[in-house]
């Protein structure tokens, strides 16, 4: 059996061509963005027959609206099963984003991207749950898979697994040219200047851990501080509490503002000669909210502290830069990239890994090993321990090459308009508030809904084949700013379309109609 070329299942695929859009050609000129059909034709009957009024589509400065958005949605949703699309299509997420929103462009290229040409590739989106076509709406809790990190898995296991490193033979060098090809992806992914500053790890939080015990039980000690905010995931809290314990620091929480954004006055004032560590996410979880991550670091490495950034969910939204960013450690999950569970990836600055310590030992992390003595490897393999995820790093360099095969500032500018027409949409819910209003955010919406509990509300939708999260969403501290214990979240990514959008809304405006308790019937 000759094994297959491994490397040319991870290559981006060609883009789709764009598919030509059902309306008025008034506006030949602008290249829209094209959405799917909310439901296979096959599954309409099963649609709702009415639907909620949703708001146009906002015109800002010179850019008005295309043709394809809209004023009202259609009154209701074709019932007989058909291989065309309908006529009459929901409202469309604009080509232009809104001109008022900061740092986007002003047109997306035909062809660079479409939630279709995302969609495509992605095999449990043409699923049915409850009876009902899937609308995965819990991006923020994990991503769905293309077909290209499937298969690049299953190639891996089928071809080339393998050990890595020190071993002798074909198949153990094809899994490591891999594995270390997976190193590369992630450097070039997040702007790294070199692979040697990327360990693998399993997830985000191990990747906190780590540096939480291999940088923090070094350098930390006796009232020194740890600034974290409020609006912080449970995994960027925790661990600098556990470390704090041990060596006697304090972990201080930076507050929100009202409308979800780290207070920068409160930060500022927070920031002394005894601060070592700010943690802080480049997206928030909860509100969406996106801080001013570039600005903040600046303003620790005045005092000298160090800066770790939970990328968790912003990899997937928005393309990073590490170094322009000025992190010195910098976290993400592979699972939240359309990768695989249980691997994701640190980085660090040459100078902050100079300052680490082992935190595991084992294979793999040693130079020489001798009762006498123990000399390591050096970075990043000091800090992977052990056999590594390897398929994990087969399938997150799949996802890689994927996700770099549309343009990242297409698909911000996609997610952008989306997020503004759901806001838009939600709001005609009755009873439905949405947390938090920052003005730089990810398309994250965390909502109540007046008389109805937020698992209730995940329970609804989800007999319409609507996947939501409710809880605390392990941001406790957050949703505490509010008042709340809990709330429902809709998260969106690059496959998300508007037609998903009405039907969430759709949804959620029948729950309210119905009552209270209708949840269960």
């Amino acid at each position: 059996m000759t094994t297959p070329d491994l490397r040319s299942l991870l290559r981006a695929p060609e883009q789709a061509p764009s598919v030509p859009a059902v309306s008025s050609p008034a506006v030949p000129s602008v290249p829209a963005v094209q959405d799917v059909p909310a439901a296979p034709a096959a599954a309409t009957a099963a649609m709702p027959t009415a639907a909620p009024v949703m708001p146009t589509m906002p015109a800002s400065g010179a850019a008005a609206a295309p043709a394809e958005v809209p004023t009202t949605p259609p009154a209701e949703v074709p019932t007989t099963p058909t291989a065309e699309v309908p006529t009459t299509p929901t409202a469309e997420v604009p080509a232009t984003p809104p001109a008022e929103v900061p740092g986007l462009p002003t047109t997306a290229q035909p062809g660079v991207f479409s939630p279709e040409s995302a969609r495509k590739d992605v095999p449990i989106l043409h699923r049915t749950v409850n009876g009902q076509p899937l609308v995965w709406l819990d991006n923020g809790a994990t991503t769905q898979k293309p077909r290209q990190v499937i298969e690049a898995v299953s190639a891996y296991y089928s071809a080339a697994n393998s050990n890595i490193h020190r071993g002798a033979h074909t198949m153990a060098r094809e899994a490591t040219e891999l594995y270390e090809a997976g190193r590369n992806a992630v450097a070039q992914f997040l702007g790294a200047p070199s692979p040697d500053t990327v360990m693998f790890v399993r997830g985000t939080t191990e990747a906190i851990n780590l540096v939480a015990q291999s940088w923090g039980r070094g350098h930390l000690g006796p009232g020194d501080d740890i600034l974290v905010p409020v609006l912080e995931h449970h995994s960027d809290i925790v661990p600098w509490q556990l470390i704090a314990e041990e060596t006697r620091a304090r972990v201080v929480p930076v507050p929100l503002t009202p409308d979800g954004d780290i207070d920068q006055d409160a930060y500022a004032d927070l920031l002394s000669a005894r601060t070592q560590m700010v943690v802080v996410s480049q997206a928030s979880n909860v509100l969406g909210t996106v801080p001013p991550v570039r600005e903040m670091t600046a303003l620790a490495h005045r005092y000298g502290a160090k800066v770790l950034v939970d990328g968790a969910q912003a990899v997937a939204h928005m393309p990073v830069d590490v170094q322009e960013l000025g992190a010195d450690f910098y976290a993400f999950s592979g699972h939240k990239l359309f990768a695989p569970t249980g691997i994701g990836a640190l980085y660090a600055t040459p100078e902050a890994m100079a300052e680490m310590r082992p935190w595991q030992g084992g294979g793999n992390m040693i130079e020489s090993v001798s009762f006498e003595r123990t000399t390591f490897a050096p970075m990043p393999h000091m800090m992977e321990a052990g056999t590594g995820h390897i398929s994990g790093v087969v399938g997150l360099l799949a996802a890689i090459d994927w996700l770099r095969g549309f343009d990242q500032q297409a698909v911000a500018a996609y997610e952008q308009a989306l997020m503004s027409y759901a806001m838009q949409a939600m709001a005609t819910v009755p009873g439905l508030e949405v947390i938090g209003s920052a003005a730089e955010r990810i398309a994250v919406m965390t909502f109540t809904l007046a008389g109805h509990d937020p698992a209730s509300v995940a329970n609804w939708l989800d007999k319409d084949g609507i996947a939501v999260r409710a809880g605390h969403h392990c941001a406790q501290p957050a949703l505490a700013h509010y008042g709340l214990e809990s709330a429902a979240r809709a998260s969106f990514a690059l496959y998300n379309t508007s037609g998903e959008v009405d039907q969430l809304v759709a949804s959620l405006r029948r729950l309210q109609q119905a009552g209270p308790g209708a949840e269960g019937a």
